[in-house]
């Protein structure tokens, strides 16, 4: 009887996310459920694509950092019945804290890879004002009684000044540079039109003010100055370097992404915005959680047998500032190299946990078309708890200027991009 262990190629189909809103009792979603973000995004991606069968959806992932409430009752599931699709169609929930949508997508592509799927929806949400961070939460003593971990690695904001201890030569002047470009590119890529094509308008009620259709990010502040973020009080420490201004915001959104073998793609014809080369996650000390990025993208780059010379774009989560500039010195990137975040990042446009992951593929995928002599990107971010998670996409639009370099994808050279 003969058994087939082929590894097939993942492909990224295609990518949306809701705007995304401030968690305040006053923000876009206070009065939206979470569940009910995820369903707007499952159903975008079938309108977008109405040639894929709801039934040949195998899987449905979604993550959450905190999973009860709204974001509770294995959310894949329930947000796929809410959605419409075939009850046929299975689901669950994930969680890796920050990293939940990309190990929503990293997981599902997994199982595309050894022929289990063939075609996924993978994202994630989070609603911060529902859920705040670590509500709910009952850590193991032995945590601080056998010093397992500090308690300061409990909360974000301290690893972040902790980075900066460990990393003198990362200044406030420095992250605060950083968080205005990050303002800057993103402004500059919403009014070019980079941004509005992947977001799915959310319609919203608010008492006394009736019924609002959102169709843009509302952390975004645009004109942002240096003189701005310098007035900023740093409330993880008495003169500290970590402000409001140079890190992500509380936020609430959701984001998915369909995900499929390249076989099913073709027989579907779904369109491939970006091939899945490898991808890595690494464990830190969870006081430093913010360097988790570099390990795991060394491990991942080993993997798939590049250097970081070989990635053209690279989408980084921006947690805080001090988190990308300790990744960009490690590989020896200046701070503003073109190939970093070229829409801006999570300082701009925020950081709603678990979702974040798709959000930087989704922006990867669109660069990847708008610049066809890139061949290679990654999307990484820092994790809780210290981790790292870095994935490697392949452009399927390359066109090298020089004939010479054209050498075939990375599926053909190697013979498996998962």
């Amino acid at each position: 009887m003969s058994q087939n262990r082929q590894i097939r190629d993942v492909v990224f189909v295609d990518g949306v996310r809701t705007p995304f809103g401030r968690a305040s009792d006053v923000g876009l979603y206070a009065n939206t459920r979470a569940d009910d973000l995820v369903v707007k995004c499952i159903r975008e991606l079938m309108r977008r694509n109405p040639q894929l069968p709801a039934e040949r959806i195998d899987e449905v992932a979604i993550a959450a950092t905190t999973q009860t409430g709204d974001q509770g009752l294995t959310i894949g599931r329930t947000a796929a019945l809410l959605a419409g699709l075939p009850t046929s169609v299975p689901g669950f929930a994930i969680d890796r804290m920050c990293a939940g949508a990309m190990t929503a997508v990293t997981t599902t592509a997994s199982g595309i890879g050894v022929g289990s799927y063939d075609v996924v929806l993978a994202g994630g949400v989070e609603h911060m004002g529902h859920h705040p961070m670590g509500a709910g939460a009952d850590p193991n003593p032995r945590f601080m009684s056998e010093r397992i971990v500090d308690p300061a690695a409990l909360n974000m904001g301290n690893t972040a000044e902790n980075l900066h201890d460990r990393f003198p030569a990362i200044t406030k002047d420095r992250t605060d540079a950083y968080a205005v470009a990050s303002q800057a590119k993103f402004a500059a890529a919403s009014a070019n039109g980079r941004i509005q094509p992947d977001l799915v308008p959310v319609a919203t009620m608010k008492p006394g003010q009736g019924w609002t259709v959102n169709t843009v990010d509302e952390p975004p502040r645009p004109g942002t100055t240096l003189e701005d973020l310098a007035a900023l009080r740093t409330p993880f420490r008495a003169h500290g370097r970590v402000t409001a201004g140079n890190a992500a915001g509380l936020n609430d959104g959701a984001t998915m992404a369909l995900l499929a073998s390249s076989d099913a793609a073709a027989e579907l014809r779904l369109p491939v915005k970006m091939r899945l080369v490898q991808f890595a996650f690494a464990g830190v000390e969870p006081e430093v959680m913010g360097i988790g990025p570099v390990p795991a993208t060394e491990k991942a780059l080993k993997l798939a047998g590049l250097g970081i010379e070989d990635i053209g774009l690279i989408e980084i989560n921006e947690a805080f500032a001090v988190q990308v500039l300790s990744f960009l010195d490690h590989f020896g990137i200046a701070d503003d190299d073109p190939r970093v975040n070229r829409y801006g990042g999570a300082i701009a446009v925020g950081h709603p946990l678990a979702s974040s992951g798709v959000r930087l593929m989704t922006q990867l995928a669109r660069q990847f078309e708008e610049d066809p002599s890139v061949r290679f990107g990654l999307t990484t971010m820092c994790i809780g708890l210290g981790m790292g998670a870095t994935v490697i996409w392949e452009n399927p639009h390359w066109a090298p200027t020089d004939p010479s370099t054209a050498t075939g994808s990375t599926t053909d050279d190697e013979g498996s991009a998962a």
